[in-house]
C-alpha cells in the first residue's frame, strides 16, 4: 500500500469546497456521473480507432445507493486509470499557486469546480470518505484503489476488479445523510442527467404487485441518450417536437410553435426553443429554458445568458462553447455566450417573420398569445425591435389585424389632427370602454385594442420613435376633442360661470380616496351624453407604468384625477340649471352683487398701494383691505355652500353623475344600490 499527500500547497482545499459549494451541494452527483460518461465516451472513441477491442455494446453508468453501508456508488465501464494516472489526475491537481487560487476563487463556488477541472472533488461536499476503484483499459493494467477522508492524506493500493472502468464510492457523512434516499437521488439524476449521451441506470424499474411496488428485472434507465435537439431537423416531425415538449414539461400547455437551433460555425449550438402561450397579465416563469453543455444540465436560470425577453421561451439550449461550471458573471462576459445570445435573438426574429409570411392567417390567430413576448422583446432589445416591425401587428376593435404600415395608411387621412399628428385611438378594454369606443366609431374613427400590461411602455416607445404620431385612449376626452381638427368654434362658459356651476356637481361626486374629480363644462350638443367621465392620458399612462414597476413611485402614489365633463347643451343638465335659478336665483344675485362691490373696493385699494413702500400705506387702508378680503372669502363660501347644498338635494344631478360613473365601471357597492333605488323613484 502506498500513502502520500495530494499535491496542493494549502490544506484548505476541502473546507473551501465544502463551505462554498454548500448552496449547490446536490451538484456532486452531476459531476461524478458526468465524469463516468466522459470516461465511457473516451473508450468508445478509442474503440472506433481500433485501439480497444473490448465489447462496449452495453456500456452504461450505474448509480447504486446502499443505505446500510451509507454509500452512493457510481460505476462505469469506461477508460479507467492506471496507478500512475491516478497520481497524475487525482493526487497532483493541475494548477500552480494553490494559495493564490483559493484566495481568488473562494467566493465563487462555480469557479472552483469545472474551471479548474475539480469536478471529482465535489464528492467531498457530502462524503466523509471517498474510494476510487479503477482499472485501465491498457493491456496488463492492474486495478487500484485510492482512498481519502477529505484531508490531503490518501492511500493507494492494488486490488482485484472485474473488467475495465471505475467505481466511485462515496461514504456519505452524517450531516448529509439526506442523500441516502431513493427519491432524492432520483430527483437529482432527473434534474442533471436526464439527457446524458450514455445510459445512466439507477435501480430497477418498478411494477405494481399485490398492492405494492416491487422491483422488476429491467434496469431503470433515467435518461434519454438521444433527445430531439441532438437530431437533425429533417429527421423530426411536428409530433416529435410536441412529444419532446411534453418530456420537458409534462404538465405544460401545448406551445404555439418551435425553433430548432443547429449551428456549427462560428460556434457550436443546438437546441429547441418553444413559444408558450403568454397571457396578458404577464404572470410567467422565467426558468423554463434549460441550458446544457454536451447534454449535461447546467442551469435553468438563464437571465443574463440570453436576452431578457427570450427567458419567456421554453426549451433547451446546448453548447459545448458555454463553460459547464463557471460563475454567472463569467458567463455574461464570455464572448461565445454573447455571440450565442445575439444569434438566438436573430434566429427568433427570423422564425417569426417567416411564420408571418408563410401563413399570415394562422399567425394572426396566434397573435394574442404571442404579443406579450414580441412586445417585451421590442422594449428590451433594439435589434429585435427593428426586425419585429416586419411582423408586429395591431388589432382593432373589429378584430382585424394590420401591420404598422397598413394601419398608418388606414387612419392617416381621417385621424390626422390640426397639428398634422396622426392620432392612434385605442381602448384597453372594449367592454368597459364600450360607450367611448362606439362614439369614436360613429365619428368614423378606427379604434385599436391595446389591452396588456406592456401597452403604456410600448406606446411611449412608438411616440418617441415617431414624433408625428400620438396614442390617445378613447376615454381620455370627449369624442369631439379626441382628434382636434380645428380650434373649437363653440362658445364655452366663462371662468366665473364655471365657478358658479362647479359646486353643484362636485357635491354629488363620490368621496373616494383613490381618485378625485375635476368638474368641467362643455357643449357636447343636445344628443350627446349629459355627463362624461374622462381620464387624463398622461397621468393614467404614468400610473399604469408605475403599477407594473411596483414600489414607491411619484405617479403611482397619487390619486387618479378624473374629469367630469358636464354637457351644457343637454336638456337634463338645463333642467338642473333651471332648478338652480328658480331656487337660488335671488340669493345668488344678491351674493354676486355683494361680491362685485367688495372686489371693486379691493381693486381700488390695491391700485392705491402701487408704487408705495409698506410704511407709506396708511394703516387704515391696510386694515380695511384685510377686512374686505375676509368678507370676500365669507361671501364666496356662503355662495359655494348654497350651491353645494342645492347639488346634494338635487336627485337629477346625482342621477346623471351616477350614470356617468356606471358607464365607467366606477359605481359599486352602496352607491350602486342607492342608484338603483333612486332610479325606481324617478321612474314612478
Amino acid at each position: 500500500m502506498q500513502t502520500g499527500k495530494i499535491g496542493v500547497t494549502s490544506e484548505n482545499l476541502f473546507p473551501v469546497i465544502k463551505k462554498f459549494l454548500y448552496s449547490d451541494h446536490d451538484i456532486f452527483l452531476r459531476e461524478i456521473v458526468s465524469n463516468a460518461v466522459d470516461a465511457t465516451q473516451k473508450l468508445k472513441t478509442l474503440a472506433s480507432k481500433g485501439e480497444y477491442s473490448g465489447d462496449l455494446s452495453g456500456a452504461k453508468v450505474v448509480v447504486k445507493l446502499d443505505k446500510d453501508a451509507k454509500t452512493i456508488t457510481v460505476s462505469d465501464k469506461g477508460i479507467g486509470m492506471t496507478a500512475e494516472e491516478v497520481e497524475k489526475y487525482i493526487n497532483q491537481i493541475a494548477f500552480s499557486g494553490a494559495n493564490e487560487f483559493l484566495d481568488k476563487y473562494k467566493e465563487d463556488a462555480h469557479a472552483i469546480i469545472g474551471h479548474f477541472g475539480l469536478g471529482f472533488y465535489s464528492s467531498f461536499m457530502v462524503s466523509e470518505k471517498v474510494d476510487v476503484i479503477t482499472k485501465s483499459y491498457k493491456d496488463g493494467a492492474k486495478a487500484v484503489k485510492w482512498s481519502c477522508t477529505g484531508s490531503p492524506e490518501y492511500t493507494l493500493e492494488e486490488v482485484e476488479k472485474d473488467g475495465v472502468g471505475t467505481d466511485i464510492v462515496m461514504h456519505i457523512s452524517e450531516e448529509e445523510k439526506g442523500f441516502l434516499d431513493d427519491q432524492k437521488i432520483s430527483e437529482i439524476l432527473n434534474k442533471y442527467c436526464k439527457f446524458l449521451p450514455i445510459p445512466v441506470v439507477f435501480g430497477k424499474k418498478k411494477d405494481w404487485k399485490d398492492g405494492q411496488q416491487v422491483d422488476t428485472e429491467e434496469d431503470n434507465q433515467v435518461n434519454d441518450t438521444t433527445p430531439a435537439w441532438t437530431k437533425a431537423p429533417a429527421d423530426l416531425k411536428d409530433e416529435d417536437y410536441k412529444n419532446f415538449y411534453r418530456q420537458l414539461y409534462p404538465f405544460g400547455e401545448e406551445p404555439l410553435f418551435n425553433i430548432h437551433l443547429n449551428v456549427d460555425y462560428p460556434f457550436n449550438l443546438t437546441g429547441i426553443l418553444y413559444f408558450p402561450k403568454i397571457k396578458s397579465n404577464f404572470e410567467v416563469q422565467k426558468n423554463k429554458i434549460q441550458l446544457y453543455c454536451n447534454q449535461v444540465f447546467v442551469t435553468d436560470s438563464v437571465e443574463g445568458i440570453v436576452p431578457e425577453f427570450l427567458t419567456l421561451l421554453h426549451g433547451v439550449i446546448d453548447s459545448p462553447d458555454i463553460p459547464l461550471n463557471v460563475s454567472r458573471s463569467y458567463l455574461q462576459s464570455d464572448s461565445n455566450v454573447k455571440k450565442i445570445s445575439s444569434h438566438i435573438n436573430k434566429k427568433v426574429a427570423d422564425r417569426l417573420h417567416q411564420l408571418f409570411k408563410d401563413n399570415r392567417e394562422d399567425f394572426e390567430k396566434k397573435w394574442d398569445d404571442l404579443k406579450i413576448f414580441i412586445e417585451y422583446g421590442m422594449l428590451t432589445e433594439e435589434k429585435f425591435h427593428d426586425r419585429a416591425m416586419n411582423f408586429f401587428l395591431l388589432k382593432n376593435a373589429e378584430n382585424k389585424y394590420f401591420t404598422w404600415e397598413e394601419y398608418e395608411k388606414l387612419v392617416k387621412e381621417n385621424q390626422t389632427d390640426k397639428d398634422n399628428n396622426t392620432i392612434y385611438l385605442y381602448t384597453t378594454n372594449v367592454t368597459e370602454q364600450y360607450t367611448f369606443v362606439e362614439e369614436a366609431k360613429n365619428k368614423g374613427y378606427d379604434v385599436l385594442v391595446l389591452d396588456d400590461v406592456l401597452t403604456p411602455h410600448l406606446i411611449n416607445k412608438f411616440e418617441q420613435q415617431y414624433t408625428d404620431k400620438r396614442f390617445v385612449r378613447v376615454d381620455s376626452d370627449v369624442v369631439e376633442h379626441l382628434i382636434r381638427k380645428e380650434d373649437s368654434a363653440k362658445e364655452e362658459l366663462s371662468w366665473e360661470q364655471k365657478q358658479e356651476l362647479s359646486p353643484i356637481f362636485q357635491a354629488v361626486c363620490p368621496e373616494a380616496t383613490d381618485y378625485s374629480f375635476i368638474v368641467d363644462f362643455k357643449d357636447l350638443g343636445e344628443s350627446g351624453s349629459p355627463m362624461v367621465i374622462t381620464r387624463n392620458e398622461f397621468m393614467r399612462r404614468m400610473k399604469d407604468m408605475s403599477a407594473m414597476q411596483g414600489g414607491m413611485n411619484f405617479y403611482g402614489d397619487m390619486p387618479e384625477n378624473l374629469s367630469l365633463v358636464v354637457n351644457t347643451s343637454h336638456p337634463l343638465v338645463k333642467t338642473v340649471l333651471d332648478a338652480k335659478d328658480k331656487k337660488l336665483g335671488k340669493n345668488l344675485e344678491e351674493l354676486t352683487a355683494s361680491l362685485a362691490v367688495k372686489k371693486d373696493e379691493i381693486a381700488e385699494l390695491e391700485k392705491a398701494k402701487e408704487g408705495k413702500k409698506d410704511e407709506e400705506i396708511p394703516q387704515a387702508d391696510k386694515e380695511k383691505l384685510d377686512t374686505l378680503n375676509s368678507e370676500l372669502v365669507k361671501l364666496e363660501e356662503e355662495k359655494r355652500g348654497q350651491l353645494t347644498e342645492f347639488g346634494k338635494s338635487n336627485k337629477l344631478a346625482k342621477q346623471m353623475v351616477d350614470l356617468a360613473l356606471l358607464a365607467n365601471g366606477l359605481l359599486k357597492g352602496a352607491d350602486l344600490d342607492k342608484f338603483v333605488k333612486r332610479s325606481v323613484e324617478l321612474i314612478k
